[in-house]
């Protein structure tokens, strides 16, 4: 079964369950309040019977008497409108209408009376009435009356029975019912058209968004599905539009690293091809004998060079694949970072000679880093070799400071720098900010910043970079301290 019917349904059965709740409470309710004005009018036929044929003698309240004239006046009016009455002494005997027998009030009823209650009967059924005659069923109310002489006493005059027929009541419920039950067909109907209506909004709303799905089944995730945040299926489309937002971005993000891939093929193919192309070209030479003798020390070590590039080239592909993948431990302590930072400089001293820099280490005698030592050193010589690659006699500085619980260093050149968008891919591997100055004889692969990244990030610490075109570059690398056992 589709939603919408599913939805009309449900919306149906609760109000068809509602109607008929209202209609039966209406309906209980109607058939009492018509009962109720039937006897609030019988007693009021009653006061004004009592006050028109009742008559005591105020010097003995014994002695009651009753207007005939003005009984049988009113039995006629009465009789008119379905209402029957009956007169009963103080005895218990029905002094009017005296030309029939009328049997005497109940027991029970009788002591309710005598206390001043008015006593109200319903007559669901007909009766049988002397001779075997049948009368229609009546609803009536019995009335008390009494006399208050001077001593503030009280005498009961007369009972006052007055009846009306059930049939006539039931008729007026009949029709009160069948107009109700006009009301309800009509709320009925329009509560059908309502609930097909509302179905029909909120299966639409889904509609929107199943649409939307197909279109990301079929692979446009450029899709959005309209939201005015008013409730949960506008919660559900705007889930759904983040959804959408990332499988567009996840999308970008495959071709970017698929062009990325293609790219790394290509370098990591160029990369390898020279050094294998000049040994092998080396080896042939050394076979035919067509290399001197004089050369041939200088080609071996030519060979040698070419050799520990391409190991080195496999071996930082795969540092940077331990790393990303967290396969490394990192053996953290306290150490001098003055020290180190002095140490690497000296080593690197004739490579910023040989580009006329000039390199230096600021900061003091001693800062305290924690770091796993050997990472720390492939780091800041990293950054600090690739900035003497792109320096030409410039400055080169290494400054080392306190910060908050972190050790804080800065690595600035004043070379060539980088653009924007240079600058949003040099974590990238392969990635080359200028390939047009690859240095082969550092043998510079693209692989030494996106490792210095992954490094940096497994000290859970930060590293930023600023940087202008032709003002040179700012490696900021931060190292938090170790953090007490608590």
């Amino acid at each position: 079964m589709k939603l919408v019917y599913q939805q009309l349904l449900a919306l149906l059965s609760m109000i068809a369950v509602v109607l008929v709740l209202l209609g039966l409470s209406f309906s209980s309710m109607t058939k009492e309040y018509v009962y109720q004005n039937t006897w609030t009018s019988l007693e009021k036929y009653a006061n004004s019977l009592v006050e028109q044929s009742v008559r005591v003698s105020s010097s003995n309240p014994q002695h009651v008497s009753f207007d005939s004239e003005s009984l049988l006046n009113s039995e006629v009016l009465l009789r008119n409108q379905s209402v029957n009455f009956t007169i009963y002494n103080r005895e218990n005997t029905a002094i009017f209408p005296d030309n029939v027998y009328i049997s005497r009030i109940k027991e029970t009823d009788w002591q309710k009376l005598q206390q001043g209650k008015v006593v109200q009967n319903v007559a669901d059924h007909q009766t049988h009435a002397t001779g075997g005659q049948v009368e229609p069923a009546m609803t009536d109310i019995i009335k008390p009356y009494f006399y208050t002489d001077d001593n503030h006493q009280k005498h009961l005059v007369a009972v006052v029975k007055v009846g009306a027929y059930v049939s006539n009541i039931n008729s007026n419920i009949a029709k009160i019912n069948a107009n109700l039950t006009k009301a309800l067909l009509v709320a009925s109907f329009v509560a059908m058209l309502l609930a097909f209506l509302i179905a029909r909004y909120l299966t639409l709303r889904i509609d929107r968004i199943r649409r939307a799905t197909n279109q990301i089944a079929n692979g446009n995730y450029n899709v959005q599905v309209p939201s005015k945040n008013r409730d949960e299926v506008d919660d559900l489309a705007n889930d759904f539009n983040n959804m959408a937002r990332s499988l567009q971005e996840s999308k970008i993000e495959i071709q970017r690293q698929e062009e990325r891939r293609k790219e790394f093929m290509a370098d990591a193919a160029h990369e390898m091809r020279t050094p294998l192309t000049t040994i092998n070209g080396l080896l042939e030479g050394l076979a035919y004998d067509a290399i001197p003798e004089e050369s041939k020390a200088q080609s071996i070590d030519l060979m040698r060079n070419e050799t520990k590039r391409l190991i080195r080239l496999v071996n930082e592909n795969l540092d940077y694949e331990k790393i990303r993948n967290n396969q490394i431990s990192l053996n953290q302590q306290q150490f001098n970072a003055i020290d180190t930072l002095n140490r690497m400089a000296e080593q690197l001293a004739q490579k910023a000679a040989a580009k006329s820099d000039h390199i230096s280490v600021q900061g003091g005698s001693d800062i305290e880093v924690y770091a796993d030592y050997d990472r720390f050193v492939q780091i800041m010589f990293n950054i600090t070799q690739n900035a003497i690659q792109f320096t030409e006699n410039g400055q080169i500085v290494i400054l080392a400071q306190r910060g908050y619980q972190e050790t804080i260093f800065k690595i600035s050149d004043t070379g060539i720098g980088m653009t924007k968008k240079q600058l949003a891919n040099i974590w990238e591997r392969f990635y080359k900010a200028d390939p047009s100055r690859t240095n082969t004889k550092y043998g510079e692969s693209g692989l030494g910043l996106a490792i210095v990244h992954q490094l940096v990030l497994l000290h859970n610490g930060k590293i930023e970079v600023t940087s202008k075109p032709n003002q040179g570059t700012t490696f900021t690398i931060i190292f938090p301290d170790k953090k007490p056992a608590k």
